[in-house]
């Protein structure tokens, strides 16, 4: 059986109101159903967690914009692999036991955030990825997330991704 992706997290963030950067913090309690313990996006609805890579923040930064995790307000910046190709459906093991489920690929972006207007450019809306949690556990940076095979993803309780 082939490899499947595997990147890392680097960061994890949260705020307690919408339309704001999220601040980094040590870790974070994945509620299933919910999303991020405390954020305010965490809810019963398709979104509950946006994930945003490293590699797309660096774009913006080649622009010359000192942009960090959490400034596009996602929950989960990672690195290593490729989020914007990812499909809705796509199951993501996070750490030993965390389980999301891929929903949306982009969003419409209502207005034009501060970044849109320093740089004339968001990748956010092209490139930030929504998910809902399908088995909780403790995230944090430094932790492994791996692109799940079919095969693995179907199984959602009881086992430990690794």
């Amino acid at each position: 059986m082939a490899e499947s992706p595997a990147g890392r997290i680097e960061a994890v963030s949260f705020s307690q109101r919408k339309g704001e950067k999220k601040s980094n913090i040590e870790k974070g309690r994945l509620l299933a159903g919910r999303g991020l313990e405390g954020d305010a996006h965490a809810g019963d609805w398709h979104r509950q967690l946006s994930l945003l890579a490293m590699e797309s923040i660096a774009k913006i930064r080649e622009r010359g914009l000192a942009v960090n995790p959490g400034d596009f307000a996602e929950n989960i910046t990672t690195s290593g692999i490729r989020l914007w190709e990812l499909k809705p459906g796509t199951r993501l093991g996070l750490g030993k036991r965390v389980l999301l489920e891929v929903t949306q690929i982009g969003k419409e972006c209502h207005s034009r955030c501060a970044i849109f207007h320093q740089v004339g450019d968001c990748v956010m809306p092209r490139e930030g990825i929504f998910a809902r949690v399908l088995r909780g556990g403790m995230i944090r940076p430094g932790d492994t997330i791996r692109v799940l095979p079919p095969e693995e993803a179907e199984v959602v309780t009881g086992a430990v991704i690794g």
